[in-house]
């Protein structure tokens, strides 16, 4: 329980949007940080000392479609969404995620959570815990464009405040992720266990929903628009396409493939997400883009899990660790930046006076990184040995 005075964590070092405070002191009062300062805080409260180790924002991850596989861990096997839910809000609290949008994708006959009726359910059933899961949660709906049919579901979703991010994705093989079919059936048939026959039939099935898709995305950009629904796209991989996005007021671009796609993003003030898996590997899993190299080139505002939560963290001190960023700058990245994409920066997503307690504590020690500690609204929603 949360001592009536408040909650004063010291001695530890604190990175702000600014830069890195040494042997400082911050206190939480009714869940707000209501002081930072170097040194000590002279006043009453249950105090935690940090023995040296950092305090950093907990972090926005805006694109984590590691729910599907919660539910669906193998192809057709599936939990009860439920649970489900609840045992990943743990997991991200012990990854230092203190708001999470789930990604759940709109993309009929491809894997099984994928179905929009499955979606959906799923987007309800979220909803539904909310109140009850620690990690403030979030809704990213991930619109196929090939999939038509998704648009009602969409609307009825949208017009109910149950979606809080849109993007469009088109994994139509020849463009985006897959530079051609090849590469589109080597990852879902080695993925996703589909067979030739049932690759074929995406495929075409893809290629004849994408020439009457036009119209119905402009009318889910209209709707968000109305609505002030923040909108992404996915897998960008030409200036034009960026370009195209401008036009759009579409203020994300996720997982760009190349370099012209990333610097077209960056002269439109664009901002560009990169998966944390990328950066902590140090390339992509399909070949495109190292996102690490990306960063090395002053590319990239947002790092997000993409499919792995546990990643965030780690990629956060490659960053460091590799000289790329100093840490207040690579932590931006993972909290104040991604606040800033879908307009909540203005009460979380850093480290000041005035903000949600939405904290971590980490221990560096080691070499490897650890989350001792981790405060949504300045209520401790994980706790390890150590601290």
């Amino acid at each position: 329980m949360q001592h009536s005075n408040g909650l004063i964590i010291e001695n530890a070092r604190i990175a702000t949007p600014a830069g890195t405070l040494g042997r400082s002191s911050l206190k939480v009062e009714a869940g707000i940080i209501s002081k930072i300062k170097e040194g000590e805080i002279r006043s009453a409260g249950r105090r935690i000392d940090a023995d040296g180790r950092y305090i950093i924002p907990g972090f926005i991850d805006l694109h984590s479609d590691a729910i599907e596989k919660e539910i669906e861990p193998r192809p057709n096997t599936f939990f009860p969404k439920d649970v489900a839910i609840f045992e990943l809000d743990k997991k991200l609290a012990a990854y230092g995620v203190t708001t999470i949008f789930h990604a759940l994708s709109f993309a009929e006959g491809e894997i099984g959570v994928r179905s929009n009726g499955m979606a959906a359910d799923i987007i309800r059933e979220v909803g539904r815990l909310a109140p009850k899961l620690g990690v403030k949660t979030r809704i990213h709906a991930r619109f196929e464009i090939t999939d038509t049919g998704a648009v009602p579901y969409l609307e009825v979703l949208l017009n109910g405040g149950q979606i809080h991010l849109l993007s469009f994705m088109d994994h139509t093989p020849g463009q985006g992720q897959y530079k051609d079919v090849a590469s589109f059936k080597n990852y879902f048939g080695r993925v996703y266990k589909k067979s030739d026959e049932e690759l074929d039939r995406m495929i075409d099935r893809k290629l004849t929903a994408k020439k009457d898709s036009r119209s119905c995305v402009q009318h889910v950009i209209d709707l968000c628009a109305s609505l002030g629904v923040p909108m992404a796209s996915h897998d960008d991989d030409t200036p034009e396409r960026i370009r195209w996005l401008r036009e759009k007021s579409i203020g994300i671009s996720e997982f760009p493939v190349n370099r012209e796609a990333l610097k077209t993003a960056k002269e439109m003030d664009i901002f560009t997400c990169l998966g944390a898996p990328n950066v902590f590997r140090g390339n992509s899993q399909v070949g495109n883009l190292s996102a690490r190299d990306a960063l090395s080139e002053g590319y990239g505002d947002i790092i997000c899990s993409d499919y792995s939560p546990m990643t965030i963290l780690h990629a956060l001190f490659a960053i460091v660790n590799t000289g790329i960023l100093p840490l207040h700058e690579a932590v931006n990245m993972v909290s104040l930046n991604p606040a800033s994409a879908v307009g909540i920066n203005g009460r979380t997503g850093s480290i000041e006076e005035g903000k949600e307690a939405d904290l971590a504590i980490v221990d560096v020690a080691d070499g490897i990184p650890r989350i001792l500690r981790t405060y949504v609204s300045g209520k401790e929603v994980f706790s390890a040995c150590g601290c």
